[in-house]
């Protein structure tokens, strides 16, 4: 990596502290960091700023949290006291060639660097780093399993919704516990990819016909597929947990009537391995800036 590049990371949850550290030891750029004042500066080894004091001309990176800023401009800051808002004239101020780094983007995240015109990468959604985050998000469902049922997983009747890049690690790694696998999805090229594995099919639309043996749904498509059409053949006596991005695909409104137990388990892998989470985004990082 070239000297004299200077990162700026600004805001996150638990990930972020070894992503700091993994930055730090793997390249010579400069890294600052803002809403981190809760963390003594010998820990994370870097300098700490505000956005008051912040020198964004020479900025070839900024790293905002996994879940971007809200509607309003505001940064997720579990580190800090302090409440940080980016506005659209904060954007305009960065250099050109810096690169907005985030996990997810909303629209006015979007629209702040479309109109002046900087480079955003939402990390979440380059296969990579999805694929690396979906095996610590697989032993997170695992253990949320583990801990909300009765039964062992071994044997267990597990349902896995979306055969994406979170879903098949997910069924791999149930169904290496000895659980029998169902794979449901709309998506026919899914499908085959799922039966190829050895995996029980069905689409969704077919799904309630045999959804009342399941004892663990998994959720992983981040749409609004699991309504009352499906959670009424269900048996209340199931766990549903969900790993799909806001809002989720579930009713979680309706499972509640019919007592079901329902998670929805956002940021596991920051919950479950914050260290591996955050290294795998350092990387990523690291090798974008290259």
């Amino acid at each position: 990596m070239e000297e004299g590049k200077k990162i700026a990371i600004i805001g996150g949850d638990a990930r972020y502290l070894p992503l700091i550290h993994a930055l730090n030891k793997r390249s010579q750029i400069d890294i600052v960091i803002l809403g981190f004042d809760k963390v003594e500066q010998s820990y994370t080894g870097v300098k700490q700023s505000t956005l008051d004091q912040l020198k964004v001309d020479d900025l070839s990176a900024v790293v905002l949290p996994i879940t971007g800023i809200d509607d309003n401009g505001w940064i997720e800051t579990m580190f800090s006291t302090e409440s940080i808002q980016l506005t659209k004239e904060w954007f305009l101020n960065l250099p050109k060639k810096c690169i907005v780094f985030t996990g997810i983007a909303n629209q006015l995240l979007q629209n702040y660097c479309k109109e002046t015109n900087l480079t955003l990468v939402e990390l979440m959604s380059r296969d990579d780093v999805a694929i690396y985050n979906s095996i610590p998000t697989a032993e997170g469902t695992i253990m949320l399993a583990i801990q909300n049922t009765d039964i062992t997983i071994h044997h267990a009747n597990v349902f896995v919704f979306g055969f994406g890049r979170v879903g098949e690690t997910t069924a791999n790694s149930f169904s290496g516990l000895g659980a029998n696998v169902t794979v449901v999805t709309r998506d026919r090229k899914e499908l085959a990819r799922a039966f190829e594995r050895g995996y029980h099919t069905l689409l969704l639309e077919n799904v309630k016909d045999d959804i009342a043996d399941c004892d663990i749904l998994i959720n992983t498509i981040p749409h609004p597929v699991i309504g009352e059409e499906i959670l009424q053949f269900l048996s209340n006596q199931a766990l549903i947990i969900d790993v799909a991005s806001k809002p989720g695909g579930v009713d979680f409104k309706y499972a509640k009537a019919r007592a079901i137990e329902a998670i929805h388990a956002l940021g596991l892998p920051g919950m479950v391995a914050p260290k591996t989470a955050g290294e795998i985004i350092a990387s990523c990082i690291a090798d974008l800036i290259r």
